[in-house]
């Protein structure tokens, strides 16, 4: 098996960030529909209006980033970011001053 393949530079984790208006139904609905079609998409909830998804390959990160870009709301601010695992392992997150563990990695798996 071949160690780059599963190096932690090379699996990445997109960042989607977004603020989106909510003030009538329409942007309601168009904010909806953004934050619906990523989880469709396997975005997972990080924070409040911060999605993440593990990407195995810089390759397949740019699929989904293209993914998100097409789904772009008409309104309001999105911002696209792309990290490696070790990047994203370095990450220390607190809630309320008590230290919790980043979101699993996942364990990919390769078959012949």
């Amino acid at each position: 098996m071949n160690a780059e393949r599963f190096n932690a530079y090379r699996i990445m984790w997109v960042l989607v960030l977004y603020d989106l208006p909510t003030e009538t139904k329409a942007n309601m609905k168009d904010a909806n529909r953004f934050r619906k079609a990523l989880i469709d998409d396997g975005f997972m909830l990080f924070q409040f209006s911060m999605y993440v998804r593990h990407c195995p390959s810089r390759e397949n990160a740019d699929v989904h980033i293209k993914r998100v870009k097409f789904m772009l709301p008409k309104a309001g601010k999105v911002a696209i970011m792309c990290i490696t695992d070790k990047q994203f392992g370095d990450i220390e997150i607190f809630f309320a001053r008590n230290k919790e563990e980043p979101p699993p990695t996942f364990q990919q798996l390769e078959l012949f």
